[in-house]
């Protein structure tokens, strides 16, 4: 019979933000200067006839989700081309149902043939420079998310309620175990279980904020242009932590350099040990295959830097994203330190896969759409992971379920946090209602702005004025 609640899409909307990075942010090989962000609305129909709109918002991370020797626009205009087409989409999704079924359902059944459909039609030409891989599934979820969160967003505010308080047996209709299979020979069961039972009981509205130091980030005035960024901004490792009261750090390695990353790790270890910072993460960039290159850089932090080995809180995906073609066994690596998955958690499924070959942890990211971190989340706490919230350089309306995601799973510490970084003006909007999201002191970053229904935006209160849709379709 399905509940009262349930809501059918009737149509959808989607604007390209442009944003400028203030200073370079290095991903693996690529480096990102710019970035244009999706923002998608839904509107929704529940069994009654009424009608609401709710809203989403991803950076379209080109680097990130899509490395390779492709050129940079036709990767970024490919992954624009491909919101279009899911606009459509997701304007006409006509089975009432709760969010988490229809993210679900989208993401298994309609999703993967319009990706093939999608690669086969954009494939290009030997003339025509580069060969085309074929855009990855990562990407395919990254482009859907903003699509997602906003049918999230409107059942909340059909609901009249924060949208956690709706993945609950009084608004599903189906328990968890009809989205996720517990790991052979495990004791874990998701009957009679829905994503609220995961949760943490009561949420923090502060929550510790980990500073990204990139791969070209000056440390100090020895390194270049160091010495030389008149901005208004922090240009020094020491004085970002100073002004925002740091206390967690995540170095950002190439992984295809030994000595650089040890280097690189003493050197953020020693500065923040210096000024009281407690924890560092280090992330290798998804360019590792060989487990014994983490294992020598922590086995020598271990014996001649105890101090910053004892600060490393996790390690984060050294190896390569698609765990089908790299299954490596990485128990030796997480016999050292806690290892989570980040890039290659696409689904619970390559959760279940990473914990076989030795992951302890997994990273959650609202890029990979609202629904799929959410039984994601539930599959790894099932199972006695840890959980992590990391960034995607979050501005503007996607920082706010970033940072809730994070506020209701017990995360293993805070919340990734750096967009204040790398393009502060381009919240400046959005800072004015909820500033606290959008800088970071004493070492947080403070939720209690965030009111309402849905993900509690307060979009009425935001003077954003938004461009023309790049497509709108209305049923």
């Amino acid at each position: 019979m399905g509940k009262s609640t349930d809501l059918q899409t009737v149509g959808a909307a989607l604007y390209f933000l442009p944003v400028r990075t203030r200073v370079p942010l290095k991903f693996g090989s690529e480096t990102l200067t710019e970035v244009t962000c999706a923002r998608a609305r839904v509107t929704v129909e529940d069994r009654k006839g009424q009608r609401v709109s709710g809203w989403g918002e991803t950076p379209l991370s080109v680097q990130w989700v899509w490395p390779g020797t492709a050129p940079y626009e036709y990767r970024h205009e490919s992954l624009k081309k491909f919101c279009v087409q899911l606009a459509e989409l997701w304007s006409c999704y006509r089975k009432p149902s709760h969010p988490i079924e229809i993210g679900h359902e989208f993401q298994t059944e309609i999703l993967p043939g319009l990706l093939k459909g999608f690669n086969h039609s954009n494939r290009r030409r030997k003339d025509e420079g580069p060969a085309f891989a074929g855009m990855p599934w990562l990407a395919a979820l990254l482009c859907c998310s903003p699509f997602d969160l906003a049918v999230h967003d409107a059942y909340g505010k059909l609901a009249a309620r924060p949208v956690y308080e709706t993945y609950t047996s009084d608004f599903m209709n189906r328990d968890l175990a009809a989205y996720l299979q517990p790991a052979a020979r495990s004791a874990a069961s998701f009957r009679g279980k829905y994503p609220a039972d995961f949760f943490t009981a009561k949420p923090p509205q502060r929550l510790v904020a980990w500073h990204l130091v990139g791969g070209l980030d000056p440390l100090d005035a020895t390194d270049p242009k160091g010495d030389k960024q008149q901005d208004g901004y922090p240009a020094l490792l020491g004085e970002w932590i100073k002004r925002d009261g740091l206390t967690c750090l995540k170095i950002k390695l190439r992984g295809n350099d030994e000595p650089w990353d040890y280097e690189r790790i003493v050197r953020v270890g020693k500065i923040g040990a210096a000024n009281a910072v407690n924890w560092l993460s280090v992330d290798f960039n998804c360019t590792v295959t060989d487990p014994e290159y983490v294992n020598r850089i922590l086995d020598r932090l271990r014996d001649h830097q105890p101090q910053i080995y004892g600060m490393i809180l996790y390690v984060e995906q050294p190896f390569p994203y698609e765990l089908d073609q790299f299954p490596i066994d990485v128990h030796s690596v997480s016999a050292r330190k806690p290892l989570f998955l980040d890039e290659s958690a696409h689904d619970w499924t390559r959760v279940r896969q990473g914990r076989d070959l030795g992951w302890t942890g997994v990273a959650l990211k609202t890029c990979k759409t609202q629904t799929g971190a959410l039984l994601s989340g539930c599959w790894g706490r099932a199972h006695g992971m840890g959980l992590m919230v990391q960034d995607l350089t979050n501005p503007m309306l996607a920082q706010i379920p970033h940072v809730q995601l994070a506020a209701n799973f017990p995360t293993i510490m805070g919340v990734e946090t750096n967009a204040m970084q790398f393009y502060p003006a381009a919240s400046s909007a959005e800072a004015r209602i909820h500033p606290g999201l959008y800088q970071r002191r004493e070492g947080t970053v403070d939720l209690s702005t965030l009111k309402g229904s849905g993900f509690g935006y307060r979009l009425d209160e935001i003077s954003r004025e938004l461009p023309a849709p790049a497509v709108e379709f209305e049923g």
